[in-house]
Parts: C-alpha cells; structure tokens; sequence
C-alpha cells in the first residue's frame, strides 16, 4: 500500500467471506492509493481456492460461519492485524457478525453493517416485508403460508433466509405452489413481478448518515451477481431506499432490491452488504470504498448531493483465472487458523 503523506494514521481492513469479490479488493487498492493512506487489506474464507484470496495483502482460512469457533477466529485476526474496519460480504456471515459485534470491537475495530436488530430484519425476507408495510414502502403481496384461495398466478416462492436467488422458483398454478412449499423450508410467497430488477446501493457512514443510493439495473444476472447493467436514476426509488436506510438505522453499505412493474417500484429484499455489482456505482461516480476508509481515517468525507452520478453507464463483465500448483494449493492451507 502507498505510504501516508501526512501524519493520517494507517487503515487496516477485513474483508470476510471474500470469494470472488477481486473488484472489490481492487476498488479498496485505488482507495488507499489515491488517499495517500498506509495500511494493509486482511481476507478470509473457507476456501483456499477463493480467487479474491489472491489479491489481498493477507488472508486467513477461518472455519465456516455456522461453527463455534467462526467468531474467536474473527476476532483473533483483528487483534493480530490490528484492524480498524471489518466488512462481512455474504448474507450468512451478517447476523452473525452483527451479534457478535463486542467480541469482534473490543480491539479496536469497526463493524461495517447493521446492528443485531437490523441485521435480523433483513436477514428474514417476512420480516423485511413487515419492515417494508411499516413505512410505507411498496412491496409485492406476500405470504409466509399459502396464500389465500382464488389468488392471481403467477406466484414466487422462496426461502424466508436465504440469498443469490437459491431455492427461489416461479410458480404457474395450485399444484406447482403445493410442490414448492413441500419442497422449500421456511418458504415465502410472492406475488410475482416480471421486472426489470433494479438494485441500489446504499452507502451510509458508520455514524449512520447517508452518504449515497446508486441505482443500476440488471441485465442479465450470473450465479446470483450482475453480469451486465446500467445505471438509472429514479428520484421516486431514491427516496424510499432513504426511509430504508433511516428505518433500519444503517450503518455501512446495505443494497436494496426492486422489482418494476409499469415504471413503478416494488422493494423486496435487503442485503447489508457491499453489493456484487458495486464496481458500477463506483465508476459512476460514487467511490464508496475510499469514503470508508477516509472516514476510518479520520479525514473528511465530503459526498457529492443524492443522486449526483452518471446514469446511463454500462458494466459487462467477464471472467480471468488465478492457477495454483499443488504446493501453492499446499502452502495456502498453512494459513487455515
């Protein structure tokens, strides 16, 4: 990392679960770059095949997030990295850490995302939806049973918990919704709504002001992530992902999801986290990365009036790869802690 150019003190980052987020780490890099700022970027995962494992400075092999020892491995890594900030990357590793914040703060760090409460709220898709009715948002009809006789098919049935669209499934009639809820635990029922899906990324500072919403739709959609999309702008979506974010009290990026239907919104779930397509917002415009770490930092964080960024930009993405010996593949379970 580039060496401070005053007397700014060094930022030191964990990115958790990080598996293929290698823009992410990148867009981090430029951050320090351009901030003149010292530090060094820590990841984990449970793979020592993570391709985004190759690009940080340091990386640790942690036991999964559903095991006992998943926190105290955590929270060793920040007392020996000294980290200052920690941002969980997939849905799991939220609540979790969010319930684990004392343990994982009291060296010193920060915990990018949402308070256990909040976090628990998003974490549920009924839950999120009552969230939704409370303040007015609008969302599809949705039921965490069968929905009453005599309703419109077609119906969209997932997991209450879950995410990257696993399990979730596009119902026509009775007997396709029946097989659905045999086959799904803890399902919800929707109201399908063809779209397009637009996802917002919702930038918050960690005292909880909102700092920015880029809107951007996809396209086409890979493994559950972005492969193609475009920038929008809609101040009617703008305003509701800002009671969200007031709602929820956020802190940290949190990614909103939306369903048009006749140019009109329907919010639907919530992810308290960096979203996949989130090297797009940066390119146009809102460089969320480098206002974490100036504001870790302790420098200014001046983001520019809501809304102020290019719509109308394009992302496509495609795929390189990382290859490792067997004495790399080798070497990189050493870091297994």
């Amino acid at each position: 990392m580039a060496s401070a150019g005053s007397q700014v003190k060094p930022v030191n980052i964990l990115l958790t679960s990080i598996g293929r987020r290698v823009e992410l780490v990148q867009a981090f890099r430029l951050a320090y770059q351009e901030l003149s700022l010292a530090g060094h970027l820590v990841a984990t995962d449970v793979d020592p095949l993570a391709p985004a494992l190759r690009q940080a400075d340091r990386y640790y092999l942690v036991p999964g997030v559903d095991q006992p020892d998943y926190l105290p491995a955590l929270a060793a890594i920040c007392e020996r990295e000294a980290i200052d900030l920690i941002f969980p990357l997939i849905d799991p590793d939220i609540p979790a850490l969010a319930a684990g914040r004392e343990t994982l703060e009291q060296h010193g760090a920060r915990l990018a995302t949402l308070s256990a409460e909040s976090a628990a709220t998003t974490n549920d898709k009924w839950m999120t939806y009552q969230l939704f009715r409370s303040i007015e948002i609008p969302a599809p009809l949705s039921w965490d049973r069968e929905p009453p006789q005599g309703v419109e098919y077609p119906l969209f049935v997932k997991p209450r918990v879950g995410s990257a669209g696993h399990n979730a499934v596009k119902v026509e009639d009775s007997a396709e919704l029946t097989a659905a809820l045999s086959r799904i635990e803890r399902p919800l029922v929707q109201q399908f709504l063809p779209g397009p899906e637009i996802t917002n990324d919702v930038s918050c500072s960690l005292d909880g002001e909102l700092w920015a919403v880029v809107s951007r739709q996809r396209i086409e959609v890979r493994w559950g992530e972005v492969a193609k999309g475009v920038t929008v702008h809609s101040p009617r979506i703008q305003e509701y992902c800002s009671r969200i974010a007031a709602a929820l009290k956020a802190t940290g990026p949190i990614t909103v999801q939306c369903m048009l239907r006749e140019d009109e919104p329907f919010f639907t779930e919530i992810n308290a986290r960096f979203g996949g397509g989130l090297p797009l917002g940066i390119a146009a415009g809102i460089p969320s990365p480098r206002w974490y770490l100036a504001e870790a930092a302790g420098l200014q964080v001046a983001p520019p009036p809501l809304g102020s960024y290019q719509a109308g930009l394009y992302l496509t993405r495609y795929d390189q790869s990382y290859f490792l010996t067997g004495s790399d593949y080798g070497e990189a379970e050493s870091h297994r802690i």
